[in-house]
């Protein structure tokens, strides 16, 4: 049954929300003729700092660039080891490299789909530095156990919070554990500041560099000196004023998108051959960035991307979050070192689902009757091949 008109696409897999008060501040800005490096550069650092309950935040020009920034500014370099999950996205592998080091690929947990603690133990070499831990999902890392690893061996932990504003572990937010954390504003997160993102800090000194690193190496008041090599991941100043506005209602945004993630679970619960997102866990509070279901055991990659496509017919746009970063073709090198079972086996059958906090209900209701008349027509097949109900 068809629910929506084919070769629609009408239910997008994200949307930003962007309301007038985004739209006011934003014009704001370019009658104010200050366009980069002004007061709304400070303010929007306040606003992360202070809500996340740290000292010290610096706002750079994606999440990407936070991540470099850290790892350069804690001296992590050719030859030291950064241990990362591979199920995530592929830039916390990139800013590893970008820095010389090598990145260490370590399988996650099957209900999380974050880093193993337990991997993380097995994989410490005199070689190792740091951890990148990812919140994927915008659900906390098991932090408790990570600490104390990194405090064990002397590593370095950065939090890669990227898709995880407003989660919470233990009572306190992520990004507030490690040496430094980072935040991304694209337009599919939480909040957005169309490209953008934030690192925060407890340490004075290494946020002082970040401040000189992101805006070519300058760290006095001359323009034209430039103690260092440094890098323009400036963030302008209609990216501040946008996520300003957007933190002013950040309460509201994180509330609604909880209860998009609930009404996805109300009406996919009973479906056997789904396994959802877990609403809650023991001492930790999601901030939902996407909804990603994931296909049964008995569904193969090819089932789960010709299921894609018969969504896509339908109208309603879908994701396959994550492909594994080792199983890239530009980390092909990477490719044989790790056996990462879990990672490979789930990222097969991920199915990240339409969503933004201005979905509707009627919008949940068509993806969730869609997706369960897909999966109805779908029998398994012993060749592993799409069967031909998800590719009519």
């Amino acid at each position: 049954m068809n629910v929506l008109p084919p070769n629609a696409l009408q239910i997008p897999l994200s949307a930003p929300d962007i309301g007038e008060a985004e739209i006011e501040a934003v014009v704001s800005v370019l009658r104010s003729g200050r366009l980069s490096l002004g007061p709304g550069l400070e303010e929007f650092e306040h606003c992360i700092a202070n809500y996340i309950g740290m000292p010290h935040a610096v706002a750079v020009s994606s999440g990407t660039a936070g991540l470099h920034l850290c790892l350069l500014a804690l001296g992590i370099g050719a030859g030291d080891e950064v241990l990362v999950p591979s199920f995530t996205f592929i830039a916390a592998a990139n800013a590893i490299r970008f820095v010389g080091a090598t990145p260490v690929f370590l399988d996650i947990d099957p209900v999380t789909l974050n880093i193993d603690p337990e991997k993380i133990a097995a994989a410490i070499t005199p070689q190792s530095r740091a951890i990148l831990a990812v919140h994927t999902f915008g659900i906390p890392a098991e932090m408790e156990p990570i600490l104390a690893l990194a405090r064990k061996h002397n590593l370095l932990i950065v939090e890669d919070a990227c898709e995880a504003l407003g989660a919470e572990y233990a009572g306190k937010k992520v990004g507030s554990f490690g040496d430094a954390g980072v935040f991304a504003f694209y337009p599919n997160k939480q909040i957005t500041t169309g490209e953008g993102g934030m690192i925060v800090t407890h340490d004075a000194k290494l946020a002082a560099r970040l401040r000189a690193l992101r805006n070519q190496g300058r760290s006095g008041g001359d323009w034209f000196d430039h103690q260092e090599l440094g890098y323009n991941y400036r963030l302008s100043e209609l990216a501040c004023a946008l996520g300003i506005a957007q933190m002013q209602r950040i309460d509201a945004i994180l509330a609604q998108r909880e209860r998009v993630a609930r009404a996805y679970d109300e009406a996919l619960r009973d479906e056997a051959r789904l396994l959802l997102p877990p609403l809650t866990l023991p001492a930790r509070h999601i901030s939902w960035f996407v909804y990603v279901a994931r296909l049964s055991a008995e569904f193969s990659q090819h089932d789960r991307d010709a299921l894609l496509s018969a969504l896509a017919a339908q109208g309603i746009a879908c994701g396959r979050y994550f492909s594994p970063i080792h199983q890239q073709p530009c980390y092909a090198a990477w490719r044989h070192r790790h056996a990462l079972p879990v990672t490979e086996s789930h990222a097969a059958r991920t199915l990240a689902l339409p969503f933004f906090t201005q979905i509707a209900p009627a919008q949940i209701a068509a993806v969730a009757q869609t997706l369960q008349s897909a999966l109805a027509a779908w029998p398994a097949t012993p060749s592993g091949e799409p069967h031909a109900a998800l590719c009519s």
